[in-house]
């Protein structure tokens, strides 16, 4: 039986050592940042289901020994090698593949990162997965047996596949669970390389993600997840039908969404009540509307209003801001610290602009020449400065930053938002006992 091993290269990534050691110490950082760590990743994991019978599968997260790594791998003695990373973690993964491939293990590598530079990503593998790796798995082990398999397979080459994941591959039970409800975002903002690189926008029938809500919560009662999408309810399918089948799993769920559901106050309420807990809602940046957003692109008095009745509903909201876009300063940059003093979100999320490759904003800055040739892939973490700002210094970003974040999570405001989540709580539906 021929052997097939899984490598996902997980968890978050900062470059500057003094930004991660700070990120591990605020109150208001290190919990989520730890969680988010431990989430199990989606793409391999639903490859394994897609795999044939007559496959063994292994599978292993990546860990901070990269050497220790690579022994575990060679000594599950596989056939075929398939890694999956994202830009920060990239050459990581480029790491592995070499030292895979001296000892003759032929190499898949596949993401976001590999999807938008292919021959970048074919100097480290055997064969490139171009897109979602889904529709090619398959097609790509027949061709791997039979001795012809491709230097590059392109999911725009195969339809469409959802499986659901084999989480009975993790070594341990995980704290919270990942799902997918659809793949991609209807919008295509400029910094944003998930909305397009991976194919269109497609939303997953309801009925496989009831299944899959079954499988989890068969798992772990009362279970926790937090949704692999862009943006939920952006999408023309029937929400009804989806919000249904989270209720009657018992699940509580944590998603992503544009701001525009609070507008709609009957969706949110069912949105509520199906036991979604929080939003994440992309305000972007303060002092640069991204090309893209389409309809996501409004006055902040009518975004705040939005805000305002999600909260009411009893969901948490999550206000993702972006700093370091075109006209920002320092003085912008402080003004957004001391709105978010005040501000009515039950949590916060801060990163710096990023330009990852396969996105409008990348072409952009490089054609610029703007991108910095001494920061490395590892620095694409959304937390390091990786281009040189319009009217800053990169050290006045970087210290800019630092400064927002300090502020933003140190302990007395994370309490402040602890206690507002804890209130909003109170009021959610689903969260009311006996719900």
């Amino acid at each position: 039986m021929p052997t097939v091993t899984l490598v996902n290269f997980t968890g978050l990534r900062v470059g500057e050592q003094r930004l991660a050691e700070l990120g591990m110490s605020l109150p208001g950082l290190a919990p989520r940042g730890d969680a988010l760590s431990k989430l199990p990743g989606l793409g391999l994991l639903t490859l394994a289901s897609l795999t044939p019978e007559l496959w063994r599968v292994t599978y292993h997260d990546s860990v901070s020994d990269l050497e220790a790594l690579g022994d575990t791998v060679l000594s599950d003695a596989p056939d075929l090698v398939a890694l999956s990373a994202l830009t920060a973690s990239v050459e990581e993964a480029y790491a592995l593949g070499d030292r895979l491939r001296e000892r003759r293990v032929p190499v898949v590598l596949g993401g976001l990162h590999a999807t938008a530079l292919p021959d970048e990503a074919s100097l480290h593998a055997d064969s490139v997965v171009v897109g979602a790796g889904e529709g090619v798995w398959p097609h790509l082990l027949q061709d791997f047996s039979s001795g012809n398999l491709r230097s590059v397979y392109r999911s725009t080459d195969y339809p469409t596949a959802w499986a659901a994941p084999r989480f009975d591959l993790l070594r341990s039970e995980p704290k919270r669970y990942t799902l997918q409800t659809q793949r991609g975002c209807p919008f295509a903002c400029e910094f944003c390389g998930a909305s397009r690189l991976l194919g269109a926008f497609a939303e997953k029938p309801a009925e496989l993600v009831a299944d899959e809500l079954a499988t989890i919560a068969g798992r772990a009662a009362r279970s926790v997840l937090e949704l692999a999408d862009d943006n939920t309810f952006a999408g023309g399918r029937d929400h009804d039908a989806l919000l249904d089948a989270f209720a009657a799993s018992g699940v509580r769920y944590f998603t992503e969404s544009d701001w525009r559901v609070g507008e709609r106050p009957d969706l949110v309420a069912k949105i509520a009540a199906s036991g979604c807990v929080q939003l994440l809602v992309g305000i972007e940046s303060a002092v640069f509307r991204y090309p893209g957003m389409g309809a996501k692109n409004a006055e902040w008095a009518r975004l705040l209003d939005a805000v305002h009745t999600i909260q009411d509903a009893g969901i948490a909201v999550n206000g993702c801001f972006i700093l370091g876009a075109d006209g920002e300063t320092r003085g912008s940059v402080d003004r957004l610290v001391e709105f978010l003093e005040a501000s009515p979100f039950a949590e916060l999320q801060l990163t710096l602009q990023t330009p990852f490759p396969g996105t409008p904003l990348y072409r952009r800055l490089k054609d610029d020449g703007r991108l910095l040739p001494d920061r490395g892939w590892s620095h694409y973490t959304l937390f390091d400065v990786t281009y040189r700002p319009d009217t800053m210094s990169v050290p006045e970003l970087e210290a800019a930053f630092e400064g927002a974040v300090v502020t933003t999570f140190r302990a007395e405001a994370a309490k402040r938002r602890r206690r507002l989540r804890n209130s909003l709580w109170k009021r959610n539906p689903s969260l009311r006992i006996g719900a």
